[in-house]
């Protein structure tokens, strides 16, 4: 399950089967997306008799505790961005050119090969991580906190970007690629009809989502 928007106060947050990858339902959203709008959607969809296995999304506080029952799948697309956000795209120091070379095999290594290499980069950059200095305020802080921040956030986040291990093959996919895809039509499509009213653009929207074949996209 995934959110669009257009503007900051209108957007559709769509829920799709990640095997057959079509759409079971959408809500539009008034607003920033809440736990209640997913939480109203997995409602829905139980109440149509479907039985929810897992959860795969981007990491919207709030989602893993909203659901605990539901086993979570946080998109490794979404957190290799984070990553390259705190490390930037050309990282200057050997120990966050590193972390960022491990990073970009997330999406190819098993848990097991992942939390190996991870662990072997903090014992060796362990004193490194640990560094501290004085800032313009006179306080001490960690000097290194980017790295810091992308390391701590992979290894806070290693058993929900492994959660699709849990399943048979391809069942639960590790990213979002299908929706984004789905999301990309959704762009597209309504570019070439600007100007149009919030109802008709939700028509529009639910038109094309009614519609919606992965099979052709």
């Amino acid at each position: 399950m995934d959110a669009t928007y257009w503007g900051r106060n209108f957007g559709v947050v769509i829920f799709m089967d990640a095997t057959t990858h079509k759409v079971l339902h959408y809500r539009f959203l008034r607003g920033k997306e809440r736990i209640s709008d997913y939480q109203a959607g997995i409602s829905c969809l139980q109440d149509q008799g479907f039985t929810i296995r897992a959860i795969v999304s981007d990491a919207l506080s709030g989602i893993k505790e909203a659901f605990p029952e539901i086993p979570y799948q946080y998109y490794q697309f979404h957190q290799l961005q984070r990553i390259r956000h705190l490390l930037t795209t050309n990282p200057r120091l050997p120990a966050a050119k590193e972390l960022k070379a491990l990073a970009h095999q997330l999406t190819q290594s098993s848990r097991l090969d992942f939390e190996t290499s991870l662990e072997k980069w903090e014992q060796k950059w362990i004193d490194f991580l640990q560094e501290k200095s004085y800032g313009e305020d006179g306080k001490c802080h960690f000097t290194h906190r980017r790295t810091r921040s992308a390391f701590y956030c992979l290894k806070r986040n290693l058993n929900a970007l492994f959660t699709f291990e849990k399943f048979p093959a391809d069942q639960v996919p590790r990213t979002n690629n299908a929706i984004e895809s789905l999301n990309s039509v959704l762009k597209m499509r309504l570019r070439l009809h600007r100007g149009l009213s919030k109802e008709k653009r939700e028509l529009l929207i639910g038109n094309i989502l009614g519609a919606y074949n992965p099979d052709k996209h």
